[in-house]
């Protein structure tokens, strides 16, 4: 197996280790912009396509749409954290060179996600009707078009959780321009495919179909991808049992932080739905998702640098310190001159985008929602880093505790502050997530938390002029505090944080060659 950038050097032993430079700076710097490529293009596409869709499908028919698009995703949660598993395992095994183990890994791990993604796909049909019929206000004219489209769904899921498999044994390998190329046009079809439904019929069965198709293909192409890229994967077709233990036992935490955090991310909609209506799906929805579109600044980050923290984890720990640090780094700089764009000017962005009555529904919620993505972002590499270095049970654990709260909570809120009140139970939950995982990853690294970027004052400075917009009511008053904002922002991000010199130790620390023990 060719590993470009693999050095080598004598162990304790005498014996000479090639180590895949799969931690390399320039490599983790690469695969982050085209990680980045891969989700932003979609969002560009979004932009134009959800207003079409809004008008063409109307709010109830848009509203299940909304629903349909996050079920898609919350469906990679039947992979009961395998893919995630499949990843660090695999990561492992290339560091060490132990290319003869992999072929079992890949097969048996397929063969697992296939069964649990056929299991899925029955019960999530057997519960289409109750969630139709029963939970979500939905017209009653639309029953029988939305459950037909939820039978439909439920049949993909064996492609969705297999998706995320193949997905997992790319990333092992960090190639990330491989799976991006399959990603991007999946992601903008997700909204095209839609649109080129939508002058011939309005029916969601087609536009579901339309969107399944479109995982299949993609399924079909990371498959094919993965037998390119790992040529031994032809010739030795093997399921081993040995290797269900601990896929499943690592997998396992994944499989509770993969079902409770997903599920209090969507929750909301589906209690807003059930609460209110389906059209208030729409008004929470699509702030939501534009808003939640800026964790893709962070996303390539933290899905880059999960093998690279498992690998470093694993035989240089200081390196993984580093590697942490420098991610939280390149995320807060990322995320905060968006958010504040987005929290500044809501109101009138929605307005012309959609329309002044959809603004006057949704400002509020997107003001909201813009604060905690920028939390949320910080804290999604704080998990990752419990679950890269082999504790996944942390993350685990924490989101048990939270979800009893949280259900309470936005029950409360919704009831109390309609749609505003999802919003405000959801940014309330990722401010003590972060909080607590960030003591998690303090705990677990024991260095590198005295930094300025992961200062606790840094990040209330942060958050203060995030919300401050929220109180001024001139758009040219708020139109300067973002001017004056952005220029201090860029001022900090230049000298405090020191871009050139984290681009120097980057550069250094490339090709950086670890001995086994």
């Amino acid at each position: 197996m060719n590993h470009e950038g693999a050095r080598g050097e004598s162990g304790p032993a005498g014996r000479e280790v090639v180590v895949p430079d799969l931690t390399g700076a320039r490599l983790l710097a690469k695969n982050a912009a085209l990680s980045l490529l891969g989700q932003g293009t979609p969002l560009l596409i979004a932009l134009v396509a959800v207003p079409r869709l809004i008008r063409g499908l109307g709010l109830d028919r848009f509203g299940v749409l909304s629903l349909t698009w996050m079920l898609v995703g919350y469906f990679g949660l039947f992979d009961f954290g395998l893919s995630a598993a499949v990843t660090r395992l695999m990561s492992m095994k290339l560091l060490h060179r132990r290319d003869a183990e992999i072929p079992a890994l890949f097969w048996t791990s397929c063969a697992l996600l296939l069964a649990l993604g056929i299991v899925g796909s029955l019960l999530s049909g057997a519960l289409a009707s109750v969630v139709v019929e029963r939970v979500l206000k939905i017209p009653s004219a639309l029953h029988p078009e939305v459950l037909a489209s939820f039978y439909v769904l439920a049949a993909s899921l064996p492609v969705v959780t297999g998706m995320a498999g193949l997905s997992g044994v790319l990333a092992a390998q960090q190639r990330f321009d491989l799976l991006n190329a399959v990603r991007l046009p999946m992601g903008a079809l997700s909204f095209l495919a839609p649109l080129a439904v939508l002058p011939f019929s309005t029916s969601l069965v087609a536009i579901v179909g339309a969107l399944v198709a479109v995982r299949f293909a993609a399924w079909m192409t990371l498959f094919l991808l993965c037998l390119r890229t790992l040529p031994a994967l032809r010739h030795k077709i093997q399921f081993d049992r040995s290797l269900v233990r601990p896929l499943l036992g690592f997998g396992g935490w994944l499989t509770v932080s993969g079902v409770v955090g997903p599920f209090m991310v969507y929750l909301d909609r589906f209690l807003i739905g059930a609460m209110l209506s389906v059209a208030s799906v729409s008004y929470y929805t699509t702030p939501y998702d534009l808003a939640t579109r800026l964790l893709l600044l962070s996303s390539p980050v933290v899905a880059v640098l999960f093998p690279a923290l498992a690998a470093s984890h694993a035989v240089d720990r200081p390196r993984t310190s580093r590697l942490f640090e420098r991610g939280l780094q390149v995320i807060l700089i990322a995320l905060f001159p968006f958010c504040l764009i987005l929290v500044t000017l809501a109101r009138e962005g929605l307005s012309l985008w959609i329309g002044a009555d959809f603004a006057r529904h949704s400002s509020r919620i997107l003001e909201l929602l813009a604060v905690g993505v920028f939390v949320n972002g910080l804290a999604q590499l704080a998990m990752v880093l419990a679950q890269a270095i082999g504790r996944p049970d942390l993350p685990a654990r924490l989101h048990l505790l939270e979800l009893p709260l949280y259900i309470g909570g936005v029950v409360w809120l919704i009831r109390s502050q309609g749609i505003d009140g999802a919003a405000i139970a959801w940014v309330a939950r990722v401010m003590l997530d972060a909080a607590a995982l960030f003591w998690i990853a303090h705990r677990l690294l024991g260095t590198g938390a005295g930094s300025r970027v992961s200062n606790p004052p840094i990040i209330v400075m942060a958050l203060a002029l995030l919300v401050l917009p929220m109180f001024i009511q001139p758009l040219m008053i708020r139109s300067i505090f973002l001017v004056i904002v952005l220029a201090a922002y860029g001022v900090f991000a230049w000298f405090a944080v020191g871009i050139p010199a984290r681009q120097a130790i980057w550069a250094r620390d490339r090709g950086a060659v670890v001995s086994a023990r």
